[in-house]
Protein backbone atom coordinates (compact mmCIF):
# COMPACT_ATOMS: atom_id res chain seq x y z
CA UNK A 1 0.00 0.00 0.00
CA UNK A 2 1.74 3.53 -1.31
CA UNK A 3 1.02 6.26 1.59
CA UNK A 4 -0.37 9.47 0.26
CA UNK A 5 0.94 12.83 0.97
CA UNK A 6 -1.93 15.32 2.12
CA UNK A 7 -1.89 18.89 3.89
CA UNK A 8 -2.47 19.86 7.41
CA UNK A 9 -2.91 23.59 7.22
CA UNK A 10 -2.60 26.05 10.46
CA UNK A 11 -5.18 25.66 13.59
CA UNK A 12 -5.79 22.39 15.44
CA UNK A 13 -5.43 19.88 12.55
CA UNK A 14 -1.71 21.33 12.39
CA UNK A 15 -0.87 20.63 16.09
CA UNK A 16 -3.28 17.05 15.47
CA UNK A 17 -1.09 15.62 12.52
CA UNK A 18 2.00 16.42 14.39
CA UNK A 19 0.83 14.15 17.79
CA UNK A 20 -0.20 11.70 15.18
CA UNK A 21 3.41 11.76 13.47
CA UNK A 22 4.88 11.43 16.78
CA UNK A 23 2.72 8.60 18.06
CA UNK A 24 2.78 6.93 14.76
CA UNK A 25 -0.53 6.99 13.64
CA UNK A 26 0.23 9.05 10.11
CA UNK A 27 0.08 6.10 8.58
CA UNK A 28 -3.08 4.86 9.98
CA UNK A 29 -4.97 8.40 8.38
CA UNK A 30 -2.63 8.40 5.22
CA UNK A 31 -0.62 11.34 6.08
CA UNK A 32 2.82 11.26 5.37
CA UNK A 33 5.78 13.80 6.25
CA UNK A 34 7.70 15.55 3.28
CA UNK A 35 10.62 13.80 3.15
CA UNK A 36 8.74 10.17 2.92
CA UNK A 37 6.52 11.82 -0.27
CA UNK A 38 9.92 12.55 -1.92
CA UNK A 39 11.22 8.50 -1.82
CA UNK A 40 8.71 7.64 -4.05
CA UNK A 41 10.24 9.36 -6.93
CA UNK A 42 12.69 7.21 -7.24
CA UNK A 43 14.12 5.75 -9.91
CA UNK A 44 12.55 2.49 -11.20
CA UNK A 45 14.38 -0.25 -11.07
CA UNK A 46 16.06 -1.67 -14.38
CA UNK A 47 14.74 -5.08 -16.23
CA UNK A 48 16.89 -7.49 -17.31
CA UNK A 49 14.70 -9.58 -19.85
CA UNK A 50 15.87 -13.29 -19.82
CA UNK A 51 14.12 -16.33 -21.98
CA UNK A 52 13.85 -19.63 -20.67
CA UNK A 53 13.59 -22.81 -23.55
CA UNK A 54 14.73 -26.15 -22.65
CA UNK A 55 17.88 -26.89 -20.34
CA UNK A 56 18.87 -22.94 -20.85
CA UNK A 57 18.50 -19.06 -20.60
CA UNK A 58 18.30 -18.10 -24.25
CA UNK A 59 20.52 -14.46 -23.77
CA UNK A 60 23.03 -16.22 -21.80
CA UNK A 61 23.95 -18.26 -24.32
CA UNK A 62 24.18 -15.56 -27.07
CA UNK A 63 20.63 -16.25 -28.47
CA UNK A 64 21.57 -19.74 -29.63
CA UNK A 65 18.79 -21.77 -28.92
CA UNK A 66 20.11 -25.59 -28.71
CA UNK A 67 16.26 -27.31 -29.56
CA UNK A 68 16.27 -29.62 -26.70
CA UNK A 69 12.43 -30.08 -25.38
CA UNK A 70 12.80 -31.97 -22.33
CA UNK A 71 10.35 -33.92 -20.78
CA UNK A 72 11.60 -33.94 -17.39
CA UNK A 73 14.00 -32.64 -15.21
CA UNK A 74 16.17 -35.63 -16.12
CA UNK A 75 16.52 -34.57 -19.70
CA UNK A 76 18.12 -31.72 -19.01
CA UNK A 77 20.28 -32.71 -16.24
CA UNK A 78 21.67 -35.50 -19.56
CA UNK A 79 21.72 -32.62 -21.79
CA UNK A 80 23.98 -30.29 -19.55
CA UNK A 81 26.62 -33.57 -18.53
CA UNK A 82 27.28 -33.84 -22.07
CA UNK A 83 27.81 -29.87 -22.57
CA UNK A 84 27.59 -28.17 -20.36
CA UNK A 85 31.13 -27.09 -20.11
CA UNK A 86 31.48 -25.89 -23.29
CA UNK A 87 28.34 -24.17 -23.34
CA UNK A 88 29.67 -22.20 -19.99
CA UNK A 89 32.68 -21.53 -21.17
CA UNK A 90 30.88 -19.76 -24.15
CA UNK A 91 28.07 -18.25 -22.28
CA UNK A 92 27.75 -14.46 -22.28
CA UNK A 93 28.53 -12.87 -18.27
CA UNK A 94 25.99 -10.01 -17.37
CA UNK A 95 27.65 -7.30 -16.23
CA UNK A 96 25.33 -4.83 -13.79
CA UNK A 97 26.30 -1.92 -11.77
CA UNK A 98 24.85 -2.11 -7.84
CA UNK A 99 20.77 -0.60 -7.60
CA UNK A 100 17.67 -2.04 -7.85
CA UNK A 101 16.38 -4.85 -10.39
CA UNK A 102 13.77 -6.45 -12.06
CA UNK A 103 14.84 -10.01 -13.55
CA UNK A 104 11.71 -10.44 -16.22
CA UNK A 105 12.11 -14.30 -16.86
CA UNK A 106 9.77 -16.12 -19.22
CA UNK A 107 9.08 -19.60 -19.91
CA UNK A 108 8.93 -20.46 -23.62
CA UNK A 109 7.54 -23.24 -24.22
CA UNK A 110 8.63 -25.93 -21.57
CA UNK A 111 5.91 -28.14 -20.87
CA UNK A 112 6.53 -27.95 -16.75
CA UNK A 113 6.42 -24.96 -14.75
CA UNK A 114 9.97 -23.36 -14.06
CA UNK A 115 11.53 -21.24 -11.50
CA UNK A 116 14.52 -18.48 -11.02
CA UNK A 117 17.58 -18.20 -8.63
CA UNK A 118 20.30 -15.44 -8.42
CA UNK A 119 22.43 -15.73 -5.61
CA UNK A 120 26.06 -15.32 -4.43
CA UNK A 121 28.62 -17.19 -5.83
CA UNK A 122 30.34 -20.00 -3.67
CA UNK A 123 29.74 -20.25 -0.54
CA UNK A 124 30.36 -17.16 1.12
CA UNK A 125 29.21 -14.50 -1.42
CA UNK A 126 25.90 -16.65 -0.61
CA UNK A 127 26.22 -15.95 2.70
CA UNK A 128 26.99 -12.01 2.51
CA UNK A 129 25.10 -11.29 -0.90
CA UNK A 130 21.21 -10.88 -1.50
CA UNK A 131 19.33 -13.63 -3.48
CA UNK A 132 16.28 -14.05 -4.67
CA UNK A 133 14.11 -16.97 -6.03
CA UNK A 134 10.72 -18.24 -6.70
CA UNK A 135 9.10 -20.82 -9.05
CA UNK A 136 5.62 -21.02 -10.72
CA UNK A 137 5.90 -20.16 -14.59
CA UNK A 138 4.01 -21.97 -16.38
CA UNK A 139 4.63 -22.60 -20.13
CA UNK A 140 4.11 -19.04 -21.75
CA UNK A 141 4.26 -16.90 -18.34
CA UNK A 142 6.34 -14.36 -17.70
CA UNK A 143 7.19 -13.23 -13.87
CA UNK A 144 8.97 -10.58 -11.67
CA UNK A 145 12.25 -11.28 -9.60
CA UNK A 146 12.97 -8.26 -7.61
CA UNK A 147 16.35 -7.88 -5.84
CA UNK A 148 18.77 -4.62 -4.89
CA UNK A 149 21.99 -6.14 -6.57
CA UNK A 150 25.11 -4.91 -3.95
CA UNK A 151 28.97 -5.73 -5.88
CA UNK A 152 29.99 -9.09 -5.74
CA UNK A 153 29.94 -11.96 -8.12
CA UNK A 154 26.50 -13.90 -8.84
CA UNK A 155 25.52 -16.86 -9.93
CA UNK A 156 22.11 -17.49 -11.46
CA UNK A 157 19.74 -20.84 -12.73
CA UNK A 158 16.72 -22.75 -12.65
CA UNK A 159 17.20 -25.47 -10.48
CA UNK A 160 13.81 -27.04 -12.43
CA UNK A 161 14.39 -26.92 -15.59
CA UNK A 162 17.82 -27.04 -14.63
CA UNK A 163 19.96 -25.02 -16.54
CA UNK A 164 23.83 -24.23 -15.82
CA UNK A 165 24.55 -21.42 -13.52
CA UNK A 166 25.36 -18.77 -15.28
CA UNK A 167 27.73 -16.00 -14.09
CA UNK A 168 26.87 -12.27 -13.18
CA UNK A 169 29.39 -9.85 -11.76
CA UNK A 170 28.11 -6.33 -10.01
CA UNK A 171 30.73 -3.83 -10.14
CA UNK A 172 30.94 -0.37 -9.06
Amino acid sequence: MQARAISVHGGNRGWWASWALALGLAGTIGWTAPAQAAESHAAPPRVIELTQVGCQFLESENGTHHGVQPRSKADCEAFNDETGEARLAASKVIHLLPGDYVFRVKNEGVPYELGFWLRGDGLVNRARLPSVSGGGLAAGQTKDFAISLEPGEYVYSCPLNPTLDYTLVVEG
